[in-house]
């Protein structure tokens, strides 16, 4: 019988800790055992099963095929990359680059390029550390050998950079980067109270309304005193693509012959498009359209002065409203109809402003983003200030002007590139009262082309910081409300145009890449993620069939702060480009209605003959081959350099994000960057299929 060991009452229960036994028996069926403690006698079996090695190097071959796959991909990538620009290069040689003129923009290109230099550098030092095992300075219970006990040149530099970094470094960009968080929270509560005002209206159903039949007599001989007289101006240049369109429709607005009268004014500067624009002038004169052309020798002041020179006609005297269209706008018949009316028993009121609709919001990615950027400026932004304020900036086009109001307030003034924001603040200061109609709706084109649409977007953030330094005196020295100066001065100019592109630019492409190298600075994930996607919510939600883009529609916005912001700075300090007027390229897209509109008409080409009998056949045959078509131009992609630039800055710091495991962080770095790399190689305005 074998021997009962019981060795459990020779020490304490609680004791974890004890002398080694060894016990040996004289029966061959128990072997010598080596006991530690006593829980290590009696400790229960773990039941696991171990892996073997063949199942280690299946797992370690699919680890591998995973990252083989992985750098193939990436190499894949960079080698496609290499080749869109070598082609891009190809592509852009003896190109004229007007938007990259020599000097333009060089200051904050050549501060882009020190802030890249400076990451590669600091991100070859952290990946040489993190390799070496140096980042143990994220352990606080660890010790950081003193200077003397270091061997080695790149690890006694590397530390020294660590000591650098925190005590000068971080400060001054956690200073800065709470600034700018402060900035960003203040603009998302002016988003948030906008939003909240377009649902109040919507709730509330608020709008303008038009009491009884306005045009409405009971004297029949009088029936037309009714209708006021209207003035309707059409400035252009060099609009060889739109300009019949709009001649056209606003030639078929629903308004007495005698009460109203075309004004086209056209500067431009291309004889051959001033036949064709006198030739669709002529056209609709012999069809006894009330119609003028005019044309200015010398093209100062922009669209400014050429407003400017048509209102100062004699004729203009006898008119009581002006209403202004753009080449490529093609309001609707009842426009007028829709608009002067609210001018009856309002003596207050100044402008009537409808609002933009997209003929070509669908033609690719870039239109899709604009009309997503538009829609919320509409509906939410002029609404809201039209209804509860009665005051917005003026669009420049698509709205009606009383003709005194303009008189008073100083009529168009060629002092800016934004004439029309200009002659609204003023009007604004002088006690008049503005009405934003959202239910009309005026036909237009946004730019399909990166090119067209960031010459726009420069004009539109220089021009509004240079007024604002030309009204700012203006505005605290008028005798209005100290309400509606806090609103202009605050809320209408440093808000929304100063403080918007600033912080875009400098917290989303300058800090955060900046906190990836820096992490004592590091940005919280709320203002990188959370709020950002909860603004473009918000900005989308005027136009819900674009919620699919919402993610490409947050990069962008944050892409175009830097043209934003530096269009701003020009504007501000009054640089050489704020004052640069390059119109708008137009396609000359129509809707599906007017091109069928297009299409009878062309049917009906005898009867334009007729009208056109004064002209002989060889004069005929000319302006048909004028009028034609031109041919297309093969699309040249050009290379934007502050853009790429900021898009390898961006990615670079995705790199070094990698190595601190920041999900968030790399996945917005990365994106972001790609938008940059996108935008830098102009393919954000290709045709969608």
């Amino acid at each position: 019988m074998a021997p009962s060991l019981d060795f459990s009452n020779w020490w304490p229960k609680d004791a974890r800790k004890g002398t080694p036994v060894v016990v040996k028996m004289e029966n061959p069926n128990y072997s010598v055992v080596e006991i530690d403690g006593p829980d290590a006698a009696f400790r229960p079996v773990e039941k696991s099963r171990g892996k073997n090695a063949k199942q280690v190097t299946w797992v370690l071959l699919l680890k591998a095929h995973r990252a083989v796959g992985c750098l193939a991909w990436i190499a894949s990538l960079f080698w496609a990359l290499l080749g869109t620009i070598k082609k891009r290069l190809i592509f852009r040689q003896d190109v004229a680059m007007a938007s990259e003129k020599l000097g333009k923009g060089k200051l904050l290109f050549t501060v882009i390029k020190a802030f890249l230099v400076t990451s590669l550098t600091i991100l070859a030092f952290e990946v040489v550390a993190y390799l070496k095992g140096w980042h143990y300075f994220r352990n606080p219970s660890l010790h950081i050998p003193r200077s003397t006990d270091i061997q080695g040149l790149l690890h006694l530099v590397y530390v020294t950079w660590l000591s650098v970094r925190a005590d000068y470094i971080a400060p001054p960009i956690q200073a800065l980067s709470k600034f700018c968080v402060a900035l960003f929270l203040i603009q998302s509560v002016d988003r948030m109270i906008l939003s909240l005002g377009c649902f109040w209206i919507k709730y509330k159903k608020i709008k303008p309304r038009i009491e009884g039949d306005p045009f409405k007599s009971d004297d029949v001989e009088g029936s037309a005193y009714e209708y006021p007289m209207v003035l309707v101006q059409i400035p252009m240049c060099n609009e060889r693509e739109v300009y019949e369109q709009s001649i056209s429709a606003v030639c078929q607005l629903d308004w007495p012959k005698d009460r109203l009268l075309v004004q086209v004014l056209d500067d431009s500067d291309d004889e051959s498009i001033q036949y064709l624009i006198k030739a669709e002038v002529a056209k609709w004169n012999q069809k006894g359209v009330n119609i003028i052309y005019r044309h200015r020798l010398v093209r100062t002041g922009y669209k400014a002065g050429n407003l400017k020179s048509a209102m100062s006609c004699e004729y203009v005297q006898a008119y009581e409203f002006v209403a202004i269209f753009d080449a490529d706008f093609q309001p609707n018949p009842d426009f007028l109809k829709q608009t002067v009316p609210h001018f009856k028993d309002n003596p207050d009121l100044g402008l009537v402003q409808a609002r933009w609709t997209f003929v070509n919001k669908d033609e690719n990615l870039l239109t899709r983003l604009q009309n997503i950027n538009l829609c919320f400026h509409f509906e939410v932004e002029q609404q809201v200030n039209g209804v509860f304020l009665n005051f917005f900036g003026f669009n420049g086009t698509a709205g009606v002007w009383r003709i005194k109001a303009l008189e008073e307030s100083g009529g168009w003034l060629e002092r800016t590139t934004v004439e029309d924001m200009d002659i609204a603040v003023r009007a604004h200061l002088n006690g008049w009262k503005f009405i934003f109609l959202n239910d009309v709706k005026v036909l237009c084109e946004v730019p399909e082309s990166y090119e067209a649409y960031r010459k726009q977007q420069h004009r539109w953030h220089s021009g509004p910081m240079h007024l604002f330094r030309l009204c700012l005196p203006a505005i605290i020295t008028c005798k209005i409300a100290i309400w509606k100066k806090a609103n202009l001065i605050l809320l209408f100019f440093l808000l929304r145009k100063l403080i918007l592109p600033f912080y875009s630019f400098t917290l989303f492409c300058i800090i955060l890449p900046l906190t990836m190298f820096v992490p004592e600075a590091e940005l919280p994930v709320w203002v990188i993620c959370y709020v950002p996607v909860f603004m473009s919510f918000l900005n989308i939600l005027p136009s819900p069939k674009s919620f699919p883009f919402i993610v490409p529609y947050l990069l962008f916005e944050n892409t175009m702060s830097v043209t934003k912001f530096n269009a701003m700075v020009s504007g501000l300090f009054q640089l050489g480009s704020s004052y640069e007027w390059v119109v708008t390229k137009k396609a000359g897209r129509s809707s599906e209605s007017d091109l069928l509109a297009s299409a009878e008409m062309e049917s009906k080409i005898m009867n334009q003959l007729q009208i056109q009998r004064g002209a002989s056949e060889s004069e005929l045959t000319e302006l048909n081959r004028m009028k034609a078509a031109p041919v297309p131009v093969k699309r040249v992609n050009k290379i934007y350099r502050k853009e790429l630039t900021l898009a390898f800055l961006l990615l670079t710091a995705s790199v070094r994000s990698l190595l601190s495991a920041q999900g968030v962080h790399f996945y917005f770095l990365l994106f972001q960057g790609v938008t940059f790399l996108l935008v830098g190689l102009d393919l954000i305005g290709e045709q969608m299929s």
